[in-house]
């Protein structure tokens, strides 16, 4: 049985809901590790009197560092990991010089509070910029993964804990949104501590599920024994593909089949398609009583086949997070916990296609 995770933000929302009692809730309901997101992290200084915005939380005062300290004391008393911090936002493919240094100091001054919270993985989503002052050059995008690695590696020696490590993601509306187009960006960068993180939801956002389809079906193919091929056959090049070890985080998502009749692309060209979808009516895995629709356990079987040990971790975003009482976070806590169980039971039911080959 494969340990269980979940997001900060999956317990309920930071401006809403005080971190410890989420952190209670995830603790008394089972799960052993959790993804720690920045605006949680932001909330609990806030609540300890520090400044908590974006350019306040990573700085690495003796103040901000033992609030860290308090928070993995907190999570390692209650039975639990902090398994990553995220996320990094807009890193790599930076054109303009002084903006990139910015960048890659953001990413560095998270290594002291890696050590305070006893993690060793922090993960940056591919870059969303549209404009011209990113690219994502494949070799442009390697030497900056490539660089990062080696500033974590470099920090690990001096201070002589564990090896960080850089996970990169594909964001399904990114310059890089497929688990492909980010896995060639590790492989070329060819560092130790540069991994994949792959995220089912966001591969399935792009694989297989389109919310805007006018016919209602939520796919991409209206057909669904070839939506189901296009996946599998995706699947198994991952299966073939990338090594269990160079996978450092699988989080997993449903999300809801929507009436493309009344929810409609947004007008304004500044925000992606796919984002309001994936921000308001993300599911717990297997909660196909609310809507889910997507075949999670597909995309699971297929990682787990890599040989991947890790933990499955939820990263659920929906508008319910946003409603105030503990009831709610108790609520989500028990959703999530009962959707990875009937994931693991229907992941043992799929049939190993990787190794029949593509379809």
């Amino acid at each position: 049985m494969p340990k269980f995770g979940i997001a900060t933000l999956s317990l309920g929302t930071a401006t809403v809901h005080p971190l410890e009692p989420r952190l209670r809730a995830a603790a008394a309901h089972g799960y052993k590790h959790i993804d720690l997101f920045d605006e949680c992290w932001g909330g609990y200084l806030a609540e300890h009197n520090l400044p908590s915005d974006p350019d306040s939380r990573w700085k690495a005062t003796e103040e901000n560092l033992a609030v860290a300290r308090k928070l993995g004391d907190l999570v390692t008393s209650l039975g639990m990991k902090i398994a990553c911090t995220q996320p990094l936002r807009e890193i790599e493919g930076l054109l303009d010089p002084a903006e990139r240094e910015a960048a890659f100091e953001r990413v560095k001054a998270r290594f002291p509070f890696m050590r305070a919270f006893r993690t060793d993985l922090v993960f940056m989503c591919a870059n969303i910029r549209a404009d011209s002052s990113a690219t994502d050059d494949l070799d442009t995008v390697v030497n900056d993964l490539r660089e990062l690695g080696d500033a974590a590696a470099a920090f690990s020696a001096v201070d002589g804990g564990p090896m960080l490590k850089i996970g990169y993601e594909g964001l399904s509306w990114a310059r890089r949104n497929t688990w492909k187009s980010t896995w060639e960006v590790v492989q070329k960068a060819n560092r130790e501590n540069v991994g994949i993180v792959l995220d089912a939801f966001n591969i399935l956002a792009v694989e297989f599920a389109n919310p805007y389809n006018p016919d209602g079906s939520g796919r991409v193919h209206s057909d669904i024994e070839a939506a189901i091929r296009t996946l599998k056959n995706s699947m198994t090049d991952l299966v073939q593909s990338v090594p269990a070890e160079k996978i450092f985080f699988y989080q997993v998502a449903d999300a809801q089949l929507m009436d493309p009749s009344t929810f409609t692309k947004p007008t304004d060209p500044k925000i992606p398609a796919l984002l309001p979808w994936s921000r308001g009516y993300r599911l717990f895995p297997c909660e196909k009583e609310r809507g889910g629709y997507m075949p999670v356990e597909i995309v699971t079987a297929a990682v787990l086949a890599t040989g991947y040990t890790g933990p499955l971790s939820l990263e659920v975003f929906n508008q319910s997070l946003n409603e105030s009482g503990q009831e709610v976070v108790e609520r989500h806590a028990e959703r999530g916990f009962g959707g990875l169980r009937r994931l693991v039971t229907e992941v043992q039911n799929v049939d190993p296609f990787w190794e029949k080959g593509r379809l």
